[in-house]
């Protein structure tokens, strides 16, 4: 009971300090309401700066959090692409804020039309556990690159990255510039209830739709990025050494708890034992061995680890074959170490085939015509990502035409996020709306249309009263 107590306390004290600070940011903003181009990129650079002095901070402390995460896996796909994504805006954000002339009517001259890009004021960033370091640096420098100030509410599931990442901006950036958030659900209920004027959210699709309902309270705009079943489709002819090794490092980096890992492969039912095969040789190079492999990532926690373990359990209790790639053939009790695992004979009952996996589980399904693999994708839930192996040109473009995804790549997995230049999204169940590059930048700036007229008038012939010669001369010309 007085543990109870307590807890509430804290999450209620946390509540009330995230509610000042959110004040103290509009406040500030009211204050200075659209930075320069020279002050946007000076606190790019800051930011930059600041990772790579605790670049090995973090890394201990995602390691701390995951009880295993390879350093090589957050340097590669948490701090580089982080520091690239600062690097990318710095360069761009001074051509980003120019005003974008228009064209004016003729009817309407002499004016001058132009879009004005003006900061939104203070953006909510919620951040997963799976990717805490660049999935709270990503949408932060979108927020810095418009101008904006910005409050992150980090995952309860990754405290020890939560802390590092506050005390690292924190000596960069006052509070009421760039603050974080911590606290367990109640404090994230209370965040997405915030008045922000841009919300970004990225996590399972559940909590997404409840993320929008308390958005919808405050008529926030909101960016979802969720998840969902990515496939990738295997083609008749591509080599399937090719395929199975682009894959295998998709579904393997960080034990498959990516949001764009593939999910769930189409394969020609006469090339499925040969994909099998090639995908145990390929994870087989990766992970000679697991139990004390540093390169091989630990399911997060036992709620994560639990979860997956029941779904193995639902898959063989409903006859899948379930071919788990431990080389070294190591007992792996006691540990959340998941062994990358190929699932065969899967069906639609299977929860593997229901929910998004977000770990090193990979189905397999066979199809027998094209049209039916895509016939299986466009019955369901549009996915984050979506991914095709095959070399045949006409069959890409087929592929880019003809199906719906957050994001696509050919003959490549996951590899898209990382791309700068590119806007990253999902649609559908799998999100909403975009950030990183130049849509970020367009996401969080208020595109606003400006219409500027001098000291001669040319519309005052279209006044009241009405019927005179000048107006039936207007009518001539634009109504025709």
């Amino acid at each position: 009971m007085v543990a109870d107590i307590a807890y509430l306390q804290e999450q209620q004290q946390s509540i009330s300090r995230m509610q000042k600070l959110f004040e103290a940011q509009r406040t500030a903003f009211r204050k200075a309401p659209i930075p320069s181009a020279d002050d946007r990129i000076e606190h790019l650079k800051a930011l930059k700066q600041a990772i790579l002095k605790h670049q090995e901070a973090l890394i201990t402390a995602i390691n701390e959090d995951f009880g295993r995460r390879s350093a090589d896996e957050t340097r590669l796909a948490e701090i580089m692409p982080s520091l690239e994504g600062i690097h990318y805006a710095s360069k761009r954000v001074r051509r980003w804020m120019k005003p974008s002339k228009r064209k004016v009517g003729l009817a309407f001259q002499p004016a001058k039309a132009q879009v004005v890009y003006q900061p939104l004021g203070v953006i909510g960033i919620i951040v997963p556990w799976n990717y805490p370091l660049f999935l709270a640096i990503g949408p932060l420098v979108t927020a810095l690159s418009a101008g904006n100030r910005a409050m992150i509410k980090m995952s309860e599931s990754t405290p020890r990255t939560a802390e590092v990442l506050e005390q690292m901006l924190s000596e960069i950036f006052p509070e009421e510039q760039v603050a974080v958030v911590t606290g367990e659900a109640d404090v994230g209920v209370a965040f997405s209830k915030l008045p922000f004027d841009h919300l970004l959210f990225t996590g399972a699709t559940s909590i997404g739709r409840h993320v929008m309902r308390a958005a919808a309270d405050n008529l926030t705009p909101i960016t979802l990025e969720l998840g969902g079943k990515s496939p990738a489709i295997i083609s008749a002819d591509v080599p399937l050494a090719d395929a199975a090794e682009r894959i295998a490092f998709g579904k393997a980096m960080n034990a498959g708890q990516t949001c764009v890992a593939p999910d769930y492969i189409l394969c020609p039912r006469d090339r499925v034992e040969a994909l099998a095969e090639a995908l145990h040789h390929q994870f087989t190079a990766m992970y000679p061995s697991l139990l004390n492999n540093a390169d091989y990532t630990q399911v997060v926690n036992p709620r994560q680890y639990q979860r997956l373990q029941s779904y193995l359990s639902d898959a063989q209790e409903k006859g899948a074959r379930v071919l788990p790639v431990n080389p070294a053939n190591e007992d792996l009790t006691g540990t959340r170490i998941i062994a990358p695992t190929v699932l065969l004979d899967v069906s639609d009952e299977m929860k593997v085939m229901q929910e998004e996996i977000f770990g090193p589980l990979l189905p397999i399904l066979p199809y027998d015509q094209l049209d039916a693999a895509l016939d299986y994708i466009a019955d369901r839930p549009r996915p984050l990502a979506l991914y095709y192996f095959g070399y045949d040109k006409a069959e890409q473009q087929r592929l880019m035409e003809q199906t719906h995804a957050g994001g696509m790549c050919v003959n490549d997995a996951v590899f898209h996020v990382a791309q700068d230049d590119l806007p990253f999204g999902g649609v559908g169940d799998s999100g909403m709306g975009h950030y990183h590059g130049h849509e970020g930048f367009l996401t969080m700036s208020k595109a606003k249309g400006v219409y500027i007229k001098q000291r001669y008038n040319g519309a005052k012939p279209i006044y009241p009263p009405y019927g005179g010669k000048l107006l039936k001369l207007v009518y001539k010309l634009f109504l025709r």
